[in-house]
């Protein structure tokens, strides 16, 4: 299982942006100078986080990014969703693009109800995870997740 790209520099781009405490925001060379990443791809991520709602922007030469609302507020579920979608998403079986076009196992799926399992849990973890939670320390972080899962569940 892998995160794109695309979620991992746009969750970068919105913790720089959370990070940034000056009353104008971030324009787009500064942030993907900071990020290492060209101002087209980051103009890109930076739309994806507007539309989602995460930011707002300013336009002119006072213009920038600024979170659209406080960091607590914002939950990775709902950035990860934005920037890419779900791990697993039941509308894969129902749009199967195999040589029929149905999967041939859609009766019984135990592949179906592990990627769901996994979904699941994946989503309880990220609706427990704000933005402030990783602008706090490492340590803080695996705290919060330890405090809700047992460690046995989620190996930290």
């Amino acid at each position: 299982m892998k995160f794109s790209s695309q979620e991992e520099y746009g969750l970068r781009i919105l913790l720089r942006i959370a990070r940034d405490t000056s009353p104008k925001g971030l324009t787009i060379p500064e942030i993907s100078k900071a990020e290492g990443m060209t101002i087209h791809n980051a103009a890109k991520l930076l739309r994806l986080l507007r539309i989602g709602g995460f930011i707002t922007s300013s336009r002119g030469q006072i213009g920038g990014y600024t979170l659209s609302r406080p960091a607590n507020e914002i939950l990775l579920k709902d950035v990860l969703d934005a920037l890419g979608g779900r791990l697993f998403d039941t509308a894969f079986c129902e749009h199967h693009k195999g040589i029929v076009d149905i999967c041939t196992n859609s009766i019984d799926c135990s592949l179906r109800s592990l990627w769901q399992t996994i979904q699941s849990t994946v989503d309880d973890v990220l609706n427990n995870i704000s933005i402030k939670d990783l602008l706090a320390s490492e340590e803080h972080l695996v705290t919060k997740i330890s405090d809700n899962y047992n460690k046995e569940t989620i190996n930290l």
